[in-house]
């Protein structure tokens, strides 16, 4: 029973403290030259919408008022089958420039970016949503990471917005993810891409696989064409924060099905013989991240089992017990949430059980396909 204490305490805390802590004591991927600049490259911007329409005329204005050659720069809308009326929003704006890619039939946010990229003409592809806000020196910014030969995609970083228009600060998962993919980008490369504005040069496009999330999918053509998936934290989406709780459980539920099926369809990203230090990323980042719930289970059973055996495992239980009396705290005492020592633990677990949730999903067969735009 001590193996299995050990083996869970080590899995729980791998992917979280360990993960990094290697990160940091890698040594640092050197950039290549960067090639002489030959001008402004074409880009396409791509807004993959679903029925957007109280929305999408803010999106549009905010595209056309980026800070790029107009006659460099195509927008096109990938319309997911939308039926409210979002569609003709968008024609309206075709003297603009601005071009309606729709779908017949609704088949998902990968399947409407397929469509269009299809019809891009684009060097580079950026990519966003309808609710993030973009800046508007963003295109000037991506240009200037894509200097670098060996850059296949860039990334933004996420930025929250309340209610009033304030930009928000962020907690402290965001702020650990943020740093994480920081880390991830200056030693080698992203194991996934912000889904709401990232960018991508056009070869890194070409396959697009519909069942997998676009956010990996493009980290893994990178890998995969010998290219690197960068972070840029200058380079900022400003989204408004989801405010329902039952909302965000459920985003992070479709996410980690789609994260579990997009692994189990390209089981060869797992393999460092083929993906290098790629994989590994991909091992410690996803995979050992999907069975923390389950190193948390065995380590609190383990440590029942333990406990009478000596003072060590009767401590590491007590703090568990109280780490989970904190959670039921946070869930019984809605302003006791707002307390950091509270919130961390309930937000941390919230996580994994959403985590344990979607892979008992997936297992008995749950998959998704379609698109459903959270409502922030």
């Amino acid at each position: 029973m001590e193996t299995v204490f050990w083996i869970a305490f080590i899995g729980a805390i791998y992917s979280y403290f360990l993960y990094p802590l290697v990160l940091v004591l890698t040594p640092g991927r050197q950039p290549t030259q960067p090639h002489p600049s030959t001008g402004m490259p074409k880009l396409t911007l791509v807004v993959t919408v679903y029925n957007e329409a109280e929305r999408v005329r803010a999106k549009l204005d905010n595209c056309l008022g980026l800070r790029y050659p107009s006659d460099r720069l195509e927008i096109l809308i990938a319309s997911d089958a939308s039926d409210d009326g979002t569609d003709a929003i968008v024609k309206e704006y075709a003297e603009r420039g601005v071009r309606l890619v729709r779908a017949d039939r609704r088949l998902g946010k990968e399947h409407a970016q397929r469509l269009a990229i299809q019809e891009a003409e684009g060097e580079i592809l950026v990519f966003s949503d309808a609710a993030t806000r973009i800046p508007h020196d963003s295109l000037l910014r991506i240009v200037e990471g894509f200097s670098d030969p060996s850059v296949g995609a860039i990334s933004s970083e996420d930025r929250f917005v309340a209610p009033d228009g304030r930009v928000v600060g962020e907690g402290a998962y965001v702020r650990y993810e943020m740093w994480l993919r920081r880390l991830e980008s200056d030693v080698h490369s992203l194991v996934g891409l912000s889904g709401s504005f990232f960018a991508a040069r056009r070869r890194v496009c070409q396959e697009w696989d519909i069942h997998s999330p676009s956010d990996f999918n493009t980290a893994l053509n990178c890998a995969r064409l010998g290219y690197v998936a960068v972070s840029d934290p200058d380079l900022n989406g400003f989204y408004p924060a989801i405010q329902e709780e039952k909302r965000e459980y459920q985003r992070k539920l479709r996410t980690v099905i789609r994260g579990i099926t997009s692994l189990v369809r390209q089981p060869a990203v797992l393999n460092p013989f083929q993906y290098g230090f790629f994989s590994f990323q991909v091992w410690s980042h996803k995979v050992m991240r999907w069975l923390v719930p389950w190193f948390l289970l065995a380590l609190l059973l383990a440590s029942f089992a333990l406990a009478t055996q000596s003072w060590f495992y009767a401590t590491a239980l007590a703090g568990q017990l109280v780490f989970y009396a904190l959670v039921i705290t946070g869930m019984l005492c809605n302003p006791l949430r707002a307390r950091t020592f509270v919130k961390i633990p309930y937000f941390f677990v919230q996580v994994n059980v959403a985590i344990a949730h979607a892979t008992l999903a997936f297992l008995l067969g749950k998959r998704v396909t379609t698109w459903q735009p959270s409502k922030r």
